[in-house]
């Protein structure tokens, strides 16, 4: 802005000066013309007067006849200050009397006003300028008879009086000079005075505003113009606050309606992103960026592959179900299962639903790609709850529907008991009996309570021989229906710190998967033991086994294959797994098609367990 200023400075300072010098040189020279006129114009006049006594004094020697007389006074007039020749010419031009002799008999060319005097600047012989008075002497009544009739012969001859013209060449110098001193002083007044005004009211308005207008622009929004007065800038400076105000307003108002639709986009449970046709991230929310463990503006301008799949390159849609390439295809909304990978090396399973949706970016029309992602692992998991609450109704029914007949059993078995006499051995005998199946029944009861009780918030010791033994006990007359053969070899005291019901709901869904496995039959063993790092529980079937290439997936979510051809929900084992990790554990599975499968649990042992698990 000092640049500016100082060249505005410099372009008003040259052109002020211009102008000036330029009216100064206009008007000198018509000074000069005008003063060289008027002391012409004077010298002519003086010259006149001069002439007329001369004439006057040539007429009355003509008349007398007096030539000598005539001649004392040309050579006389001659040595007069400031004349350097007085000569007469008669009509033809050939000079008669003249101050210096060597002028006479000497030509001298016609005047160019016979009728009137005149002046006129000239050269003498010697190169010398001269101010030359010309007076043509009119022929009278009283000459006619030495020079004829006037009307034939108009003047007697003419008078020629020569002055010097330096004199008025230096006085016009000296002039000159002073004109030009002092219009170089009004120069630089007007110059200085027109600085100073232009630099204080327009440079440094202007500045402000510039330096104002730089600051607004570099996002200091509540930057205002600071101009007094009410002249056309401090107007401006007036317009531009104004204007600065209805940004401000305005850029509140978009930051407002921006940060409106974030939250309400973040308060969306699902992950939400907006992709443009080039696969750029162009928004996202909370839900999306805490799935793959992203920061607040982290995701946003990076390409959809680069930041969930890990890949330079786009997907190939002819091997992923890309919904950005199939929205710009077809234009219509699309239905994916992904698998996302975090920042920090996670995998999730999501399901997305992507949308076309048209809008100006950049300013131009694009078909964006707006993305819901739901982390299929938080669907297991309300699955998987919603499948304990089934489980505990289930049971509160069942207690209801069993403690309270057993209840009144039991009052009247008491009372049958209190009637018997104790000698009658084999009714007593038979009364026990039924007091034991009716504790049995109970047992069962309160096993199917603890399967369908909620997790636990905090974590408790579990006993894994207790679970497993539970669990077979509530399938054993599922397992005689399907021909199969449950073993056990437990080792006692095995604890993990976990919740007891969804430690219960892991055993029984492997429990479940190997019946279906064995639709003819078979032999179900389950083990643990205790290892130099965990606990390891293994469930094993003698069934059809698993292909390698369904292998890896049958953790999946929604993925299910059956050996008996019944359609599952495909999520069993993925709420195993989910439930294993949660407690810090892992799941693997083994399989040997046509021999059986095998699933092996490692969880940390709460005996050597250092710190609760996550």
């Amino acid at each position: 802005m000092q640049w500016l200023s100082s060249r505005l400075s410099r372009k008003f300072a040259v052109g002020t000066a211009s102008g000036l010098l330029a009216s100064s040189l206009v008007f000198l020279v018509l000074f000069l013309a005008l003063y060289r006129a008027e002391l012409a114009s004077e010298r002519s006049a003086t010259a006149v007067q001069v002439n007329q006594l001369l004439q006057t004094s040539l007429e009355n020697a003509m008349l007398k006849r007096d030539l000598e007389g005539l001649r004392v006074i040309v050579e006389h007039l001659g040595t007069q200050p400031g004349i350097e020749a007085v000569f007469i010419a008669n009509p033809r031009g050939e000079i008669r009397f003249a101050s210096k002799p060597d002028m006479l008999g000497h030509e001298q060319a016609p005047p160019t006003q016979r009728h009137a005097a005149y002046t006129e600047f000239v050269s003498n012989p010697q190169g010398g300028e001269i101010l030359r008075s010309v007076n043509p002497v009119p022929n009278r009544a009283p000459c006619k008879e030495c020079h004829g009739p006037a009307e034939q012969h108009p003047i007697n001859g003419v008078l020629y009086v020569d002055y010097d013209a330096a004199p008025i060449r230096r006085k016009a110098s000296r002039t000159t000079l002073l004109l030009m001193g002092a219009g170089a002083t009004i120069v630089l007044l007007n110059l200085a005075g027109g600085w100073w005004f232009i630099r204080r009211h327009v440079i440094a308005p202007v500045d402000h505003l510039t330096r104002t207008s730089r600051a607004l622009a570099q996002g200091e929004l509540d930057v205002r113009a600071a101009l007094r007065g009410d002249d056309e800038l401090a107007q401006l400076g007036g317009t531009f606050n104004l204007m600065a105000d209805q940004l401000q307003e305005r850029i509140d108002e978009a930051e407002q309606q921006r940060r409106f639709l974030q939250s309400l986009i973040d308060a969306i449970p699902d992950g939400v992103r907006v992709i443009t046709p080039t696969y750029r991230v162009l928004l996202t929310n909370r839900a999306y960026r805490e799935q793959l463990g992203l920061g607040e503006a982290d995701g946003v301008g990076d390409t959809c592959h680069g930041v969930s799949h890990n890949c330079t390159t786009p997907c190939p849609a002819t091997l992923v179900t890309c919904p950005v390439h199939e929205i710009a295809v077809n234009a219509q909304p699309v239905k994916a299962l992904h698998r996302h990978h975090g920042i920090a090396g996670q995998v999730t399973d999501v399901e997305i639903y992507a949308a076309p949706m048209h809008a100006i970016v950049d300013g131009q029309q694009q078909t964006l790609a707006v993305e819901s992602i739901r982390d299929l692992s938080r669907q297991i998991k309300y699955s998987h709850e919603h499948k304990l609450s089934e489980l505990g109704k289930l049971a509160t029914g069942v207690a209801h529907e069993i403690y309270n007949p057993l209840t009144s059993v039991r009052l009247a078995l008491d009372a049958l008991r209190q009637g018997v006499d104790d000698a009658d051995r084999e009714t007593i005998e038979y009364l026990a009996l039924v007091e034991r199946e009716m504790d049995k029944c109970v047992t069962v009861t309160e096993r199917l309570l603890r399967l369908g009780m909620p997790a636990s918030e905090t974590l408790e010791l579990v006993d894994v021989a207790a679970v497993i033994s539970d669990t077979f006990s509530l399938v054993r007359w599922e397992a005689e229906q399907a021909a199969v053969t449950l073993t056990a070899d437990l080792q006692p005291d095995l604890r993990v710190m976990a919740s007891d019901s969804e430690l219960r709901m892991v055993i029984l869904n492997l429990v479940q998967n190997a019946f279906h496995a064995m639709p003819d039959g078979g032999t179900l063993r389950a083990t643990s033991r205790r290892t130099s790092t965990a606990i390891e529980i293994t469930v094993h079937d003698n069934g059809i086994g698993i292909d390698a290439q369904r292998l890896p997936r049958i953790f999946d979510p929604f993925y299910s294959r059956r050996a008996d051809g019944s359609k599952g929900a495909g999520l069993g084992l993925s709420i195993v797994r989910t439930i294993v990790e949660n407690y810090g554990g892992r799941i693997d599975a083994v399989s040997d098609p046509g021999s059986g499968s095998e699933f092996i649990i490692k969880l940390p042992d709460a005996s050597t367990a250092t710190e609760e698990p996550a």
